[in-house]
């Protein structure tokens, strides 16, 4: 699972910075970065929950 989110914010990394060098592809820019963070958001979600879970509150 880490290595499939890890490859992905590559590939999102990769595309924002291909979005930036060319000029007429800022779009590419904005989308690759709104990805970026939607995979990084689901990735901490999804782990942190697969590790530690839902700790019960102590008193």
């Amino acid at each position: 699972m880490k290595a499939l989110l890890v490859t992905l914010l590559v590939i999102w990394l990769a595309v924002s910075l291909l979005g930036a060098v060319i000029e007429g592809l800022l779009w590419l820019t904005a989308i690759g970065v709104l990805l970026i963070v939607a995979t990084a958001a689901y990735g901490w979600f999804k782990l942190r929950h697969a590790v530690g879970g839902r700790q019960a509150p102590q008193a």
